[in-house]
């Protein structure tokens, strides 16, 4: 019995024009250029200066509709991972839905923060692999610039603005599309990257927004700890269920949260850094849009290519992290 599975036929990204370097950041706070370069790997990240987060998600979109000759109308279910929708209600992919004008689909948001892109690419497949639907737009977004306290010298370095999209079929060949994955939570960490604000326990109110609880806040020590162990493992994992070595894999896409965190996955199985998707030293975080931004631009630059077994990972708010491995099937793009 041929296996029905679901594969990316369409990806496109989107990140907005200005420029937020590290020597303006030196003007903002007390810090300095070569210490975020070499604590993070970030030279510069990009900040949307008007606009809300599905601005950019059409954006990506409208590039994957292009690339991939597909119709508004044709879309079946739009699945939005983001933590900072236009509003809370409705949600950004009843937004987005409208913008682009897929009115025979059905929407709904989800929040994983920066895994946030990957558990919705999981949620996707499911989709397609059951037989429910055979187009399914996933889109990985965030405006980070309108939840960042720039006066916070430990998280303004970290983030920037970007979105982008992905759309999944069945595939066509066996073998191609989406082969493995694996998610995990941990509740307990919570308490260590979150925004207190904005939700039922703490409404907006002169209080919050005097003590800058709409703003991330994030204990860096405990995040880079487990993120550098869930990141590893969960990719070792995969990988190892599979019978695979990091000499079979053609690309890691590692959620782009600070080199060091990046570096010590890649170590974990064994690959070298050519082989590795980066761009944190461009967009810095940009939590959900970092792996879909990623493959849009390995796929356009022309590296990515059609039969490349690509392992995905991440690890985001939460607790939340996951890994999936791919058979890239999208034709190779000419340049």
């Amino acid at each position: 019995m041929k296996i029905r599975r679901a594969t990316i036929t369409g990806i496109g990204h989107y990140v907005p024009d200005k420029v937020l370097s590290n020597f303006d950041l030196e003007k903002m706070v007390d810090t300095s250029d070569e210490w975020i370069r070499t604590r993070t790997g970030i030279f510069e990240r990009r900040i949307l200066e008007k606009g809300a987060t599905s601005d950019m998600a059409v954006k990506a979109v409208e590039i994957l509709m292009k690339n991939r000759d597909l119709k508004p109308e044709e879309v079946e279910l739009i699945i939005f991972a983001t933590i900072t929708p236009d509003m809370t209600v409705p949600s950004a992919s009843c937004v987005l839905q409208n913008k682009i004008g897929a009115k025979n689909a059905w929407a709904f948001d989800l929040n994983a923060a920066c895994s946030g892109f990957l558990y919705a690419l999981g949620v996707g497949a499911r989709f397609v692999e059951t037989g429910v639907h055979s187009k399914v737009l996933v889109i990985g977004a965030d405006k980070m610039s309108s939840i960042t306290d720039y006066t916070d010298r430990n998280t303004c370095i970290l983030f920037g603005d970007g979105a982008g999209a992905a759309l999944l079929e069945p595939a066509e060949e066996e073998g191609y599309g989406i082969i493995d994955q694996q998610f995990y939570s941990d509740g307990s960490g919570g308490e260590f990257l979150n925004i207190k604000a904005g939700g039922s326990l703490f409404p907006a109110s002169h209080e919050t927004i005097d003590k800058r609880m709409h703003y991330l806040y994030q204990d860096g020590k405990n995040v880079f700890k487990r993120a550098v162990v869930g990141m590893a493992d969960v990719t070792a994992e995969i990988l190892q269920r599979n019978n695979l070595t990091g000499k079979d894999i053609a690309w890691l896409v590692p959620h782009q949260a600070n080199m060091r965190i990046i570096d010590a996955t890649a170590d974990r199985i064994g690959l070298d850094r050519g082989k590795v998707m980066i761009n944190i030293d461009k967009y810095g975080n940009t939590t959900a849009a970092t792996i879909p931004i990623c493959l849009s631009e390995w796929w356009h630059a022309g590296l990515l290519k059609r039969g490349q077994l690509v392992v995905l990972s991440a690890f985001g708010a939460g607790y939340t992290w996951g890994s999936m491995l791919i058979k890239w099937s999208l034709p190779n793009k000419e340049k």
